[in-house]
């Protein structure tokens, strides 16, 4: 990725009233953002649906590729990295999202793409009961998936619990955030997010000298969703972020658990309606969670496949051989870690196990994952 793309890549990201489907719609008709940039007078001939409000937004990159190159010349003097949307270090399920960001900013050592990654969000407001939960969940999971990566939003309440009890197990762990990486909001939470750097990470679709406004929240939502396997909501009123959050872990088809709490309890109130309305699981510990989701290590003694993959499966095409030996090097995967370590997209990974299936090759488990038969 050149630094020329990147440049152009953010600015098409700030165009006016342009969302992000637009942005990766004009991206495919185009091929990269340099040509978008090259033809951008000549739009209406190259993609004829075109309008005059695109036109008009078009007009304005040149002057946005100013911003665009102070900010480039920003993150590389703080170590930054630029994860444009087809780079190999790009989330790969957060790419799954039709309205994923074309270009997120990323401070940190953690590999965004490992085979376990969970968020944990919940009320700004939160109870003993919910750190208690918070600490005794990530201790439990440490033990039991010890290579998680756990994202959060950086708030006060369930998500910096959530942080902090990661990092006092030695978990990995990422904060999105809703402003640029010019600043650390609340500030009183800058010395976790330091320690998150060297342990995990920040991450944002935001330049700096961007403000934590409130729309900025909603959108850092998606992120915190679209980027995990599963969404755990720990405590919640009847209203709140957390709620947005599952609400689009949903649409993108993710798993999303709830710890219950007391009926009369207004920071349980959320997560009791979204086990009610069977939009989570309930989940009441980390072996639920591991067992739900098959991220069990397996023994290599009793894997699947052993010695008998070449003789029982001759007639497998590049894409499902690559699904078999991903499988066959674990007892279980979720389609989510599968897409991530084939590099296979969700729509065209579940046609390749659909078949696989068909074969008696691979089976269907409980909450979308897949093992050897």
């Amino acid at each position: 990725m050149t630094d020329q793309e990147i440049i152009y890549t953010m600015a098409l990201t700030r165009l006016p009233r342009i969302n992000p489907t637009m942005q990766h719609r004009l991206l495919e008709e185009l091929g990269s953002a340099t040509a978008l940039y090259e033809q951008r007078k000549h739009i209406g001939d190259l993609y004829p649906e075109a309008t005059e409000k695109l036109s008009a937004a078009l007009g304005e990159m040149e002057r946005l590729t100013a911003r665009a190159e102070e900010e480039l010349t920003f993150a590389k003097d703080k170590q930054i990295r630029c994860l444009c949307y087809h780079y190999t270090d790009y989330p790969a399920r957060l790419r799954e999202c039709e309205d994923a960001p074309l270009i997120l900013y990323y401070r940190g050592n953690a590999d965004l793409n490992r085979a376990h990654v969970l968020n944990m969000v919940g009320t700004r407001h939160c109870t003993d009961y919910g750190k208690d939960i918070c600490r005794h969940f990530l201790t439990d999971l440490k033990r039991l998936c010890p290579d998680a990566l756990v994202v959060s939003g950086l708030a006060y309440g369930i998500d910096i619990h959530s942080h902090r009890a990661a990092l006092d197990n030695d978990l990995d762990t990422v904060g999105v955030l809703a402003h640029g990486l010019d600043q650390i909001y609340p500030r009183m939470h800058r010395d976790t997010a330091v320690q998150m750097v060297s342990h995990g990470g920040l991450l944002t679709e935001f330049m700096s000298r961007t403000n934590a406004d409130k729309v900025n929240f909603v959108r850092r939502n998606r992120i915190v969703a679209g980027m995990t396997d599963a969404t755990i909501v720990v405590e919640s009123a009847e209203k709140g972020g957390a709620l947005i959050t599952a609400d689009l872990a949903v649409s993108y088809h993710r798993d999303v658990f709830a710890f219950p709490g007391r009926v009369n309890d207004p920071y349980s109130q959320g997560c009791n309606r979204l086990i009610r309305d069977s939009k989570a699981a309930l989940l009441q510990n980390a072996q639920d969670f591991v067992e739900a989701l098959g991220w069990q290590t397996a023994p290599a003694q009793i894997r699947k496949g052993d010695g008998v993959q070449g003789e029982l499966f001759p007639h497998l095409c590049p894409e499902e051989q690559s699904i078999v030996d991903c499988l066959h090097r674990t007892e279980s995967m979720h389609i989510n870690a599968l897409s991530v370590a084939t590099n296979l997209p969700v729509h065209k990974l579940s046609a390749f196990l659909f078949n696989l299936e068909l074969k008696g090759i691979v089976e269907l488990k409980s909450g979308g994952t897949y093992r050897l038969c």
